[in-house]
């Protein structure tokens, strides 16, 4: 038998060190090429390492949430052949994900000869069942929001089978096990019962990211918020229409791709609002193209991809690629390109909009435009009291960029265009 070492590999960008975020394998277990053994966070991007070789795992070289060396010793497998050490720490495959606002997640895979792919490592598949058995002390993977939806439920988490990557237990996953009727009888049982139970949940990886970003952002940028009120009654009655008209054949509209339309056509009077602030070079860049990021929710955490030249797109080409752009994300397949370079930022809740929200700027930008939710409220209208559908823009801007009137004026503007919504199509 023999040992095979998996060294920290070198990421590029003169990255020297980098935090180890989950490990996906355990000291005992037995492994196959490909599969992923742990995620690596950089200060840019999640980084899956896979192993290269069949073997089983006799060594792990730290734990979650240390930061190691490039270079260093990350894991040893015992393989087949003679007693020498064999090492490798060189990736070979890289396909990026983007982190919270514009920290992409990348894939390499560390392996003994480097060569070079676009296509992410694949995952261990893991077979869905009602129920499966971990020990007391194992800890399953799950986000955040996962285990407190657990938690409310009164489910263990341990015993529910995880069909994510890696075993990660999703939401779905909790709800496959109540209908297998599982947990009816504890649930009823605990409803009204006293608990004292605690969970101490480490922030590391991509949550330690999104707190940084989000910390970063809101310490260097001087947020102010602006919200309008719109009537969004016409441009409904139009969305609908072009649904019943075209929908069959080019594809359900929802607002999302009439807001970047909006993004776009009122960004001509307002070019100092698509821009981008290099705070350290005390530089403001102006861009013409509007690529617009889209505030997408994953397991893993918050993520941005981009619609990239919004201006230059039909309303259906936006959906469309909005539509693709997140389900890339939320399924962890988007790549760097995707998931970086916006000028703007829409970020929206849906149904769970609320009716005012403080979005945090998404740095380097120096605007994000944030959808609450539309709902039906009497207002009047020429001396007439009627129903009507009613929506809040509640959206953030960096005020050493952008003055307090031009904020106003810019959303102002976006008002005007969706409250008339054949302006957004004249040119």
């Amino acid at each position: 038998m023999g040992t095979h070492v998996i060294k920290m590999p070198d990421i590029g960008e003169g990255i020297a060190e980098v935090e180890l975020s989950v490990w996906h394998v355990k000291v005992g277990d037995m492994v196959v090429e490909d599969q992923v053994l742990a995620d690596v966070m950089t200060d840019k991007a999640m980084v899956d390492i896979p192993s290269p070789v069949h073997g089983k795992v006799i060594a792990l070289g730290g734990v979650p949430g240390e930061v190691m060396a490039v270079g260093s010793v990350l894991i040893s497998i015992e393989v087949e052949g003679a007693g020498n050490v064999r090492e490798s720490a060189q990736p070979a495959a890289v396909a990026a994900k983007e982190a919270p606002a514009a920290v992409p997640k990348v894939e390499p895979v560390a392996e003994s000869k480097p060569a070079v792919a676009a296509t992410a490592s694949p995952r261990t598949a893991v077979c869905p069942g009602p129920m499966v058995a971990r020990e007391a002390d194992e800890r399953p993977l799950a986000s955040p929001a996962v285990r407190k939806h657990a938690l409310d439920l009164g489910i263990q988490l341990r015993l529910v089978r995880g069909t994510g990557p890696a075993g990660r237990v999703l939401h779905e996953d909790l709800d496959a096990y109540l209908a297998q009727g599982q947990s009816n009888a504890s649930t009823a049982a605990s409803a009204y019962a006293e608990r004292n139970d605690e969970e101490q949940i480490p922030v590391i990886g991509m949550r330690r990211k999104i707190a940084q970003r989000m910390q970063d952002a809101t310490q260097r940028a001087a947020h102010f918020s602006y919200v309008e009120e719109i009537d969004v009654t016409a441009v409904e009655e139009l969305r609908a229409h072009l649904n019943e008209k075209h929908g069959a054949t080019r594809g359900k509209l929802t607002l999302l791709p009439f807001l970047v339309r909006a993004l776009v056509v009122a960004l001509r009077d307002f070019p100092q609002i698509n821009a981008r602030y290099d705070d350290e070079a005390q530089v403001i860049t102006r861009l013409g193209a509007v690529h617009v990021g889209i505030a997408t929710q994953a397991d893993i955490g918050l993520m941005v991809p981009v619609v990239r030249h919004a201006e230059a797109r039909s309303l259906w080409d936006n959906a469309a690629e909005i539509s693709r752009l997140a389900t890339a994300a939320r399924t962890g397949k988007a790549n760097r390109d995707e998931l970086s370079g916006s000028s703007i930022t829409l970020t929206s809740l849906g149904a769970l909009g609320g009716i005012v929200s403080t979005p945090v700027l998404n740095l380097p930008e120096v605007a994000i435009v944030g959808v609450n939710k539309i709902v039906e409220r009497p207002m009047v209208v020429k001396g007439q009291v009627v129903i009507r559908k009613m929506m809040n823009l509640s959206s953030s801007f960096d005020h050493r960029v952008v003055d307090g009137m031009d904020a106003a004026l810019f959303i102002q503007a976006i008002r005007g265009l969706l409250e008339q919504p054949a302006t957004l199509f004249m040119e």
